[in-house]
């Protein structure tokens, strides 16, 4: 599967409950569509708890539709993380040419621990492309050590490519990152690793290009794997 095609298979698995959320829905109203919607606006307040029996009680409403049911399911394991973890995401991080913090010249023999936003500091137009910053177009070829989380890209087991996210809690509720929050992650030629829930620390080479596909600008950031590892806790 190609990763302009994950992406509308991500995009279509999600949109039903991204459109939910834009519209009004009753306490008192117990109808599946009702109950999603105020599940998820739960969500987006960080109300986990409420949360959590509404997603349940909806599995049981979607019975008999495995997709919508799987997608539930989904959420409910990544609601159960949040309220185990407590709910935390990355800092901020400025992006405007005015506020980023340049990214200093990689040196000799350095492994760059970074975060992906932090990596992607930089407003980007993902429909012209050509406004990647020069301090991060000279970190191409350095050695990053980045933590994320894992959407395959090619299969489900032996994945041998798979795109690192900052939030798979976000991913799961329909908000894609951007692209410049993305990195794709390449396994070495007849190496492959198992897919993760759990977020992983991804080390290897990096590569900083714009690839495009049918004409679409699909990501700026790859990476050559030379490790896989779970992040530490």
């Amino acid at each position: 599967m190609s990763y302009k095609a994950s992406l509308i298979l991500w995009f279509v698995l999600a949109a039903p409950a991204l459109a939910q959320t834009t519209q009004p829905a009753s306490a008192t109203d117990n109808s599946a569509a009702a109950l999603e919607i105020r599940a998820n606006n739960a969500i987006s307040r960080g109300e986990f708890t409420s949360a959590l029996p509404m997603l349940e009680k909806l599995v049981v409403q979607y019975k008999g539709d495995s997709l919508k049911v799987g997608r539930i399911q989904e959420q409910i394991r990544m609601v159960k993380r949040m309220l185990a973890v407590g709910a935390t995401s990355q800092p901020t991080v400025a992006t405007s040419a005015e506020e980023r913090k340049p990214h200093a010249a990689p040196k000799p023999g350095e492994t760059r621990e970074t975060n992906i936003k932090e990596l992607g500091n930089f407003d980007y137009d993902a429909d012209k492309g050509g406004n990647i910053p020069a301090d991060v177009k000279q970190l191409a070829g350095s050695t990053v050590r980045l933590r994320g989380y894992m959407i395959p890209m090619d299969q489900a087991d032996n994945i041998t490519k798979f795109a690192l996210v900052p939030d798979l809690f976000a991913c799961c509720f329909g908000q894609p990152p951007q692209i410049q929050h993305m990195v794709v992650a390449n396994c070495p030629q007849g190496k492959a690793v198992g897919y993760s829930p759990d977020e992983i620390v991804v080390e290897g080479k990096l590569n900083v290009e714009e690839k495009k596909d049918d004409g679409y600008i699909i990501s700026i950031f790859e990476v050559s794997v030379s490790s896989v590892k779970a992040a530490p806790r």
